[in-house]
């Protein structure tokens, strides 16, 4: 890699009132539908390569007042690399030679070429004025725009060493096959036989066609009646049949394509499934590019084509999606991949990630922090990326700690707003453990700008390990006033619906799963029994240095001895108690639902707008 398309600014196009976003050599653009990853990618086809020619009214921006701009705006700048992919100070001679002077330095004398393209509403005779210019500075963002052009910086054509290849959401290679502008088209139009080549090529057909039509009955019949046309001709012509092409420059006119398990047993692409046809289509961007880089090698001239593909992994299984980024990602030049896909997005590195999404300006756009411990990285990949790749689409997380809330929080939130969380763009995670656990979720949220609450428990602990991550990542937070934490009120999920007076819930889910008597039968069993030994607040033993743990029998005679019983069987087995509680909840009017869990809705109906 020798250059780097490495900024983008747009202004003014589609849904995008003003951005700059940053590009990696392979840059994954993720985001809900209708976020602006394909603005972004139409938006780069405009400066770079064949969009002008579909630029529509609609494709200027709707300001604040309802009203179209008049203008687009699209800069991208273009630095010097080296092998490691680091950016280095000037371009390498064939770059100087073909950019020219174009290129410009900032003031540590690091080149760059910068470019921009201007998109006018014609008024006055319709249509659209497309210019475009070599820029003399790259200002600083967002003071951008008003950046002069000058006359004689016009660019009259587009630098053919740096071309622009986008791949549609919509393809399939079998329609493609009939098109002459399609990728498969253009690298047909580019076959070419010396003379000596056609000729013995054309008799080697002439020869199947004659054999082809000398062993089927049918067909030397249809030849013998059409040779009744030379009744037209005075008696001299001839009918000849020719079922595969008769000419070679004819060959791409009847082309195709198959593929099976094995040469015998393969079909035509009309045959396969969408999966294959798109995989397929994408593989002859490849080849167009390879074969147009080996044109560009053989002349001496620079190449570096910017590859934007969009949902890559339309109708392929996961291993399939994972095998064709691999393919798309080992392609020459610099590859720009839109996808909903989490699985292509767990195989990007961090740095490559670019999530999209709408607010109240416009399109804006979000990356992960790359200057990350990293331990904390790793930590991110593995429980947030890998494993909740959902997250990745997310309009607002929701965590807490344990199963019952994992389970209970969602269909609770159904039932206090009548709709399902995820037709909200809401996902609820149960970190499963202490305030220590949330830390990669909030890191993740903080970077990609999406709106992220938490209820937690109200245990001391659990509350200190709570703030000391959320103050690392947003700042000094008042956690207890939060409008995005819900803090339980010194205990555990299960302790506060007990105090707050829903112990008959608990107690209907325990009798529906075990029968009106499995609270007596605990107590019978279990009384007198040792209680599991718990940390208690003594300093460490002066010997061992460990800390001190108490450990009592169970009583259940105290005036909490049944509440006592109720929390050590839902303990036991949560997974199996969390659905019954939650059925019991969900059959209390919405307003009476637990307050804290009202309360923790009402802040992600104001946080998120809903």
């Amino acid at each position: 890699m020798s250059i780097l398309v490495d900024k983008v600014r747009i202004a003014g196009f589609r849904g995008i009132a003003e951005l700059e976003i940053t590009l990696p050599r392979v840059t994954v653009l993720i985001g809900t539908n209708n976020s602006g990853k394909t603005s972004v990618i139409k938006a780069m086809q405009l400066a770079l390569g064949d969009y002008s020619r579909y630029l529509a009214e609609e494709d200027f921006y709707i300001d604040t007042d309802d009203k179209r701009v008049d203008s687009i705006l699209v800069d991208v700048r273009v630095v010097a690399m080296d092998l490691e992919g680091k950016r280095k100070s000037i371009f390498d001679d064939e770059w100087a030679e073909h950019f020219g002077d174009k290129i410009q330095s900032e003031a540590n004398g690091y080149q760059f070429l910068a470019l921009r393209t201007q998109c006018e509403q014609d008024k006055i005779k319709g249509g659209f004025s497309i210019t475009r210019f070599a820029l003399d500075r790259w200002p600083d963002y967002p003071n951008w725009k008003s950046e002069t052009t000058k006359r004689k910086k016009q660019l009259r054509k587009r630098f053919d060493a740096l071309p622009f290849i986008s791949i549609d959401a919509q393809r399939d290679i079998h329609q493609e096959l009939r098109e002459k502008s399609s990728f498969i088209g253009k690298v047909l139009s580019n076959v070419e036989y010396d003379k000596a080549d056609i000729t013995k090529l054309e008799e080697l057909v002439k020869a199947v066609n004659d054999e082809a039509v000398e062993k089927s009955q049918p067909l030397q019949d249809l030849k013998e009646h059409l040779e009744q046309l030379n009744q037209s001709f005075q008696g001299s012509g001839e009918a000849e049949i020719t079922p595969f092409p008769k000419k070679i420059r004819d060959i791409s006119k009847q082309f195709t394509v198959h593929f099976g398990d094995q040469a015998n047993n393969s079909f035509s692409m009309e045959y396969h499934g969408m999966g294959t046809r798109s995989w397929a289509s994408m593989l002859t961007v490849k080849a167009f590019v390879e074969l147009t880089g080996k044109n560009h090698q053989e002349e001496a001239k620079p190449f570096f084509p910017l590859i934007a593909a969009e949902e890559p992994e339309a109708h392929l299984h996961p291993n399939a999606q994972r095998t064709l980024y691999k393919q798309l990602i080992a392609s020459n030049g610099q590859i720009i991949i839109s996808t909903h896909s989490p699985y292509l997005a767990a195989l990007a590195n961090q740095s490559e990630l670019r999530a999209l999404s709408i607010a109240s300006q416009g399109v804006c756009v979000n990356q992960l922090n790359v200057n990350l411990p990293a331990e904390d990285k790793r930590k991110l990949q593995r429980e947030v990326i890998h494993s909740r790749g959902e997250l990745l689409f997310s309009k607002a997380i929701v965590l807490s700690e344990g199963e019952t809330e994992e389970q209970s929080l969602p269909q609770l939130f159904t039932k206090y707003f009548g709709d399902n969380e995820f037709s909200m763009g809401i996902n609820f995670i149960g970190v499963s453990g202490s305030g220590a656990k949330y830390r990669p979720f909030l890191s993740f949220a903080h970077d990609f700008n999406i709106p992220v609450f938490v209820f937690s428990d109200g245990e001391i602990n659990t509350t200190k390990e709570l703030k000391k991550n959320y103050d690392k990542i947003f700042g000094e937070t008042d956690i207890d006033n939060s409008p995005n934490i819900t803090i339980l009120d010194r205990t555990d999920f299960e302790g506060y619906l007990f105090d707050s007076g829903f112990a008959k819930s608990i107690e209907n889910a325990i009798v529906e799963i075990d029968g009106t008597d499995a609270i007596d039968k605990w107590i019978n069993k279990k009384q007198g029994t040792q209680e599991k030994s718990r940390k208690t607040d003594q300093p460490p033993c002066e010997t061992c240095k460990q800390p001190i743990f108490d450990s009592s029998l169970r009583d259940y005679s105290c005036p909490d001895g049944r509440k006592k019983a109720m929390l050590e069987i839902l303990d036991a087995k949560k997974p199996r108690y969390a659905q019954a509680v939650t059925e019991q909840l969900c059959k209390l009017d919405s307003d009476k639902l637990p307050p804290k869990i009202i309360e923790l809705f009402e802040k992600i109906k104001v946080g998120r707008i809903l």
